[in-house]
């Protein structure tokens, strides 16, 4: 089923790491609420919650699977094992000092990728576009002249147009000549800045946090819907998510 998906690469390598663990030796008609909670506590102790929940997503979406399709069971036993708490919501935005650590220690030199994948996370905080989205642009999909991006495969796989802002443009027309946009992988875009982030010294940031500033930005700029329609959020909660402003900004709106 996986290589049916847009995720079938991250999926495949957690269902081959699932064959290496014990319970992938448990016959599937023995699998009970009990065994996989057990799994779940023995995960909980080497990864974070968060992995865990994807990884019982996984597993959960294979057992229902194997019940409504291939009729190997009767019911999916991980309807009755309970999920880790959620972890807190994330708060961290980038400080203007850690873009500009970012930029010193990425370099100004776009031949390499470790500037080219600095560009790319500046080009992310303009427009919302996710590490993914950001990689697999090719110059076909971009329209300079009505500064537009056009976005085929997205997480949620609808197609959207991304508005371009002037910063975004200019972005775009200081990289060198390459297809893909960027010129890198979008498999390699979070560990190249994931390097460059931890030699600037900066902790806690992530590639992903670019899109809350982003939207947080934007925030100020458009009204909800626009905004919605530009980062290609259908349920308009899923804003909250990533809307990072702090009460003390928020508070100097009321004066």
């Amino acid at each position: 089923m996986s290589p049916q998906k847009r995720g079938a690469q991250k999926e495949i390598i957690r269902l081959t790491r699932f064959k290496r663990d014990p319970i992938a030796s448990v016959p599937i008609t023995e699998l009970t609420p009990d065994r996989l909670a057990g799994w779940r506590d023995k995960r909980l102790r080497e990864v974070a919650p968060a992995s865990v929940t994807r990884e019982l997503n996984l597993l959960s979406s294979v057992l229902t699977c194997a019940r409504r399709e291939w009729r190997l069971i009767k019911e999916n036993p991980m309807s009755d094992v309970r999920k880790p708490p959620k972890t807190p919501h994330r708060e961290r935005l980038p400080t203007s000092d850690e873009i500009d650590r970012l930029a010193f220690v990425a370099g100004d030199n776009l031949r390499f990728p470790r500037a080219r994948c600095h560009m790319a996370f500046l080009f992310a905080i303009e427009t919302g576009m996710r590490a993914g989205e950001i990689a697999g642009l090719t110059w076909d999909r971009v329209n300079l002249d009505k500064s537009v991006a056009k976005l085929i495969h997205t997480k949620n796989g609808h197609p959207r147009e991304v508005p371009l802002s002037p910063e975004a443009m200019r972005i775009l027309r200081e990289l060198p000549e390459n297809d893909p946009v960027f010129g890198v992988k979008s498999q390699s875009v979070d560990a190249l800045w994931r390097r460059v982030r931890d030699k600037a010294g900066i902790v806690g940031l992530t590639f992903h946090d670019s899109r809350a500033e982003a939207i947080t930005r934007l925030s100020k700029r458009l009204g909800i819907l626009d905004l919605a329609r530009m980062v290609g959020h259908k349920d308009l909660r899923q804003l909250q998510t990533y809307y990072r402003e702090d009460a003390t900004a928020i508070a100097m709106k009321l004066l």
